[in-house]
């Protein structure tokens, strides 16, 4: 299976993770993961858009890639 990076788009994310990695993305402050922007923009993009750290962005990723 294909790993989620910072710079794997939003939606690409959502397509692998589902309804999970939706949960995850919005409980972590991410409210629109699904307007517009998410089809173009980045994970990192996307949260630093946010106001989340690097640090942040890495323990999204990790807790995605956990996700079956």
């Amino acid at each position: 299976m294909k790993k989620i990076t910072p710079k794997t788009k939003i939606s690409e994310a959502l397509e692998m993770k589902g309804d999970a990695g939706a949960e995850i993305l919005m409980n972590s402050g991410m409210g629109c993961v699904f307007c517009p922007m998410a089809q173009q923009e980045s994970l990192e993009g996307g949260c630093l858009a946010h106001g989340m750290s690097k640090k942040d962005v890495e323990k999204i990723v990790e807790g995605l890639n956990k996700l079956k």
